[in-house]
């Protein structure tokens, strides 16, 4: 116990509930109908892991270039760094030997990976010291860190996402860069962050429209134009044989309305309530979005590997 409270602000800097968003790296194999192949399921959580102490180190070095316009956050002043729980040498020391031994691990996985991998850790850098203090700039440097995330997916398996879904990836994380500036500049003013003197709420406004009506379209452009998976397993080949009009109708059409629901909660709680400062903190506990997430993963995962 005396262990886990002294390294605890530590832990906390290394911001373990913004992991989910290296999930992205799972979609890969999820929509190319091999999330159960083994061999590739663990090398994607290998690269999962990588990604993680990754951005973990991006953190602490963004908390370290940022510290004196965190203390002036109403939020962000609570970190560990900011608040003065953890020495700035200690958080220089773990950044460095997270992104080293991150990126030494990542060279084991392949050459593709490792590349993406020392881009991921550069824009990082670049996006903290430059990027950031930079209107529009700044909402293309977080949708780029996403998109990173899904080719490095890609670099593990070999398997490619669909043109469309890729598009869906890179339109729904500029919405929720700009929905994120939107959130700040409404709850903070443009104090605690340079490029928010460079934004007015109308125009991220206009982006967040725009983003929005771009996820919708090109996720329902996915779920027509996508051709089934085809599979070999006895139990899909069997389904096939009985029914094969229904495996070619348009199934993954079913998931528009959960998106589409998805979306427009996330408006709602941008707009009345000011929130969207925080995604990761939305999305694990906002619990009408937590069901429509759930409700379009499992219909997802039964119309591609079952139906």
């Amino acid at each position: 116990m005396g262990i886990m409270k002294k390294y605890k602000p530590l832990i906390l800097a290394l911001r373990p509930n913004q992991w989910v968003k290296n999930l992205i790296l799972f979609t890969a194999i999820i929509f190319t109908g091999k999330l159960f192949d083994s061999n590739l399921f663990f090398a994607t959580f290998a690269g999962f892991i990588i990604f993680s102490a990754l951005s973990s180190a991006s953190y602490l070095f963004n908390d370290i270039m940022d510290l004196s316009y965190d203390k002036l956050h109403p939020e962000k002043k609570k970190r560990p760094l900011a608040a003065g729980l953890i020495p700035v040498n200690s958080a220089i020391e773990t950044a460095f030997i997270l992104a080293f031994f991150g990126l030494i691990a990542a060279l084991f996985v392949n050459v593709i990976f490792f590349f993406i991998a020392v881009l991921f850790v550069l824009l990082h850098i670049v996006y903290t010291l430059f990027l950031k203090k930079r209107a529009v700039l700044d909402i293309l440097g977080i949708s780029f860190s996403f998109m990173l995330r899904a080719f490095a997916g890609e670099a593990i398996t070999g398997y490619h996402l669909p043109y469309w879904m890729t598009l869906t990836i890179l339109f729904l994380s500029l919405f929720i860069a700009a929905a994120k500036r939107h959130a700040e500049l409404i709850r903070e003013g443009d104090k605690t962050r340079p490029a928010l003197h460079q934004y007015r709420e109308h125009l991220l406004d206009a982006y967040t429209s725009v983003f929005a009506t771009a996820t919708v379209i090109t996720y329902s452009l996915f779920t027509y134009f996508e051709e089934p998976i085809k599979f070999n397993e006895p139990i899909r080949s069997l389904l096939t044989n009985l029914a094969p009009k229904a495996i070619d109708r348009k199934w993954m059409m079913i998931g528009i309305p959960f998106v589409l629901y998805g979306l427009m909660r996330y408006a709602q709680l941008l707009y009345e309530r000011n929130e969207g400062e925080a995604p990761e903190k939305i999305v694990t506990t906002d619990k009408p979005l937590i069901v429509s997430m759930a409700l379009w993963g499992i219909s997802t995962i039964l119309i591609l590997y079952v139906l």
